[in-house]
């Protein structure tokens, strides 16, 4: 923890959390003065759950109109088909329900029906040999209301990452504008999600906590959110496959995810595991049968092994704060002590940890290697990444 000089900006969101929490979307939009509301979610919620009724029922005649088109990853074609419904209907707010892909969909619209131009030339940029660059997106953006089924780490964030569908890769756009005012953690809604959706959803969580986690120098803000961030994942992580019925558990680990991310906002970074969310966003968008927790739980204990030599220090004050750390350990067995810890919690919760059990062949290798070196991550890693061999050497650790 630091005494130095820090800084924590904070943005006005309410949470709303239990029986019936849905509910309480009418007051928000009221609050807003959101009275041509677009319900957006995937096919799976719209087909297989009652959630859009229960939401009309909340609001009333203040829906206009339902987008069931998102899709996993939230692909450019799908977010402009529901830039289309939302101009249709004139709409004045968005509530988006489901995971990751509904949350990020939602902002790709509220992006996309604002500003001019494309999601392309919206889009960070990457010039050759110089810095990112990411273009200020200044026009007034529509409140959006986040309903939950699963803990994704979208649910609070600023950050739009949408598949261009020509090149497969992602476009990365950042608006703090697109932060939802009011997220709903409705136990009925979150048991909708299976088990395995439940912790494939949290795997990138985790992964980002113990990244942060291994950052010198934290603030007592971010250090405070993310150590009660770990316990909550550890305690409940296990209990989402022996207590699959338990809303407790789902809202304990929405509760983690939210601290997680307010971590980030008072100063957390992931710079300690960089190249983990690079090649993490490049497999799982290249192999959509790959989920991004999927991701996560097959490369975050080999990027902290290809890390360690350039933050022993920090990797093993996450062993500390992972209670593997035993008496006797320098840093270098610490933190090998606490990748090896990551890849038995997610071996133990079925969650898979080679790239062979989401079928990415030998060849898959140098495919996923080249898309991450142009990812934002990889610039910030802790260890800079001296060519593409290294991030072959990664992966080929976990084929």
């Amino acid at each position: 923890m630091t005494t130095d000089f820090f800084r924590f900006v904070g943005y006005p969101v309410r949470v709303y959390a239990g029986l019936d929490a849905i509910s309480s979307l009418a007051g928000e939009a009221d609050r807003l003065k959101a009275q041509r509301v677009l319900v957006v979610c995937g096919q799976s919620v719209a087909d297989k759950t009652d959630l859009v009724d229960r939401v009309k029922q909340a609001l009333g005649d203040r829906v206009a109109g339902v987008f069931s088109g998102g899709k996993t990853g939230s692909p450019v074609t799908s977010v402009l088909e529901g830039v289309a419904t939302a101009r249709e209907i004139d709409a004045d707010g968005i509530v988006a329900v489901g995971g990751g892909s509904a949350v990020v969909t939602a902002r790709g619209i509220t992006i996309l029906l604002a500003e001019k131009g494309t999601a392309q030339e919206l889009c960070t940029q990457y010039p050759e040999g110089k810095p990112p660059v990411s273009p200020r997106l200044m026009a007034s953006k529509i409140p959006i209301f986040n309903v939950l089924t699963t803990a994704t780490t979208a649910m609070t964030r600023a950050g739009t990452a949408l598949i261009d569908p020509e090149s497969g890769h992602r476009l990365e756009l950042f608006d703090p504008k697109t932060r939802p005012a009011a997220i709903i953690w409705d136990d009925q809604a979150l048991l909708t999600a299976s088990s395995w959706l439940c912790l494939n959803a949290t795997a990138g969580c985790f992964a980002g906590v113990a990244s942060a986690l291994q950052q010198t120098g934290l603030n007592p803000l971010a250090e405070s959110d993310l150590l009660e961030a770990l316990r909550l994942l550890l305690d409940n992580l296990p209990s989402v496959n022996s207590h699959p019925d338990d809303p407790a558990v789902r809202i304990n680990l929405c509760a983690a995810a939210f601290l997680y991310n307010r971590a980030t906002d008072a100063g957390a970074g992931g710079s300690a595991l960089g190249v983990v969310t690079a090649l993490a966003h490049s497999l799982d968008t290249r192999y959509p049968e790959c989920g991004h927790g999927d991701a996560y739980s097959i490369l975050t204990a080999p990027g902290m092994r290809f890390n360690a030599e350039a933050n022993p220090a920090g990797q093993a004050s996450f062993a500390k704060a992972m209670r593997v750390k035993k008496d006797g350990m320098d840093d270098r067995q610490a933190a090998a002590a606490a990748a090896d810890a990551i890849e038995h919690l997610f071996k133990g919760l079925g969650l898979p940890v080679r790239l062979s059990e989401v079928g990415v062949p030998g060849g898959g290798i140098d495919v996923i290697a080249e898309d991450a070196m142009t990812d934002f991550g990889l610039h910030r890693n802790v260890r800079k990444i001296e060519n593409v061999d290294e991030l072959k050497g990664i992966l080929a650790s976990v084929k």
